[in-house]
């Protein structure tokens, strides 16, 4: 058995890695980290684990944590895991980080878009950006994973047959993306209470939003050259999901059967990736609670742009799930272990 903690266990992608692990059958969890819980039940923060975890939160000591499991996932606010790893950790236990300390490769880019000082950047180059469907063989071998944001991940994923391709301009390329309340966290906001965003929608972090230079600098690895593109999120009135429709416009003229190959070409064989049947458009509700990815595209010949479109559940795909699935590759294990999650519907 793979003896895994978690640190953060009590924000929600921190339970919903507890929800996740509780059912892998490879997978014991030994700790369970929380800096705001500390000798609380686990279960009394979480009542749906009632009978389900007996333990009681602990603190965020990774040094000590790292003797005890083979695996540590820190699902904290960026900074903390940067501050806390080091060499002997991590000659101990694998890391899978879920903020954004390691997925940007450029320090001064991290810096100047989260507005903190980078703790240990030596460990940058040999952390391993853990999108399974394009990094696989690189995160069989990491023992660093930086866990990819849930905006990188379903934008990415979307527009990546494309921008691999060359088909798309992409100094046209704009991204808009709509996410549930549970993409903030779990801490206390105003914007984020139920007569706030209940029959609401709006946008935020227009042009400044930090998973921008994250979305660029994957693409920019499957262009092979420099990506800029036009990112706006939004948030919903819904708890999980994301929902992304990207625009670009086409170098030349091709057709929508040659582009759907393109993506069948990608994606036919990636188990968490549905390349829907055409004119299909995706629904954050048909992968709720999945660690799915529906994604789908349609020519506008018209205007000779393409629209491509994408959902996935953010706490699972876009966090949780997509930690698992890095942990499975990490471990030999089979990729889709403990995810076989049928989506929850309605």
């Amino acid at each position: 058995m793979i003896k895994a903690g978690i640190i953060g266990s009590t924000g929600y992608a921190g339970a919903e890695l507890v929800r996740l692990l509780l059912g892998h059958p490879e997978v014991e969890i030994v700790w369970y980290g929380s800096k705001s819980y500390i000798d609380k039940k686990y279960a009394d923060v979480y009542g749906n684990m009632f009978r389900l975890v007996e333990d009681v939160c602990g603190d965020d000591n990774m040094e000590a944590l790292s003797r005890e499991a083979d695996v540590i996932f820190t699902a904290t606010p960026q900074g903390l895991c940067a501050s806390l790893v080091g060499e002997e950790i991590l000659s101990r236990a694998k890391i899978i980080d879920l903020s954004a300390d390691f997925r940007i490769k450029d320090v001064a880019v991290y810096e100047k878009w989260y507005g903190i000082t980078h703790p240990c950047p030596q460990f940058l180059p040999g952390a391993v950006y853990g999108l399974c469907e394009i990094n696989r063989e690189a995160i069989k071998n990491t023992r660093l994973l930086a866990n990819p944001g849930c905006y990188p991940t379903c934008s990415t994923l979307t527009v990546y047959p494309l921008v691999k391709e060359g088909i798309v301009d992409t100094s046209t390329l704009i991204i808009d993306a709509k996410s549930g309340t549970s993409g903030a966290g779990r801490g206390a906001k105003v914007d984020n209470l139920y007569c706030e965003v209940n029959e609401n929608m709006k946008a935020y972090g227009v042009a400044t939003h930090r998973h921008t230079p994250e979305i660029e600098e994957q693409l920019s690895y499957a262009a092979q050259e420099p990506v800029l593109l036009s990112f706006t999120p939004h948030l919903a009135p819904m708890n999980r999901g994301i929902l992304v429709t990207a625009y670009a416009s086409l170098k030349e003229s091709v057709s929508q059967e040659k582009i759907r190959e393109i993506y069948e070409h990608y994606y036919r064989k990636e188990f968490f990736v549905r390349f829907l049947e055409p004119g299909v458009c995706p629904q954050t509700k048909w992968v709720e609670g999945s660690n799915y990815v529906d994604v789908n595209v349609q020519l506008d010949t018209r205007t000779n742009r393409v629209i491509m479109m994408g959902a996935m559940d953010n706490l699972v795909k876009g966090a949780a799930g997509q930690a698992v699935q890095n942990m499975n590759l990490m471990f030999g294990l089979p990729e889709n272990m403990g995810l076989n999650l049928v989506p929850m519907f309605p």
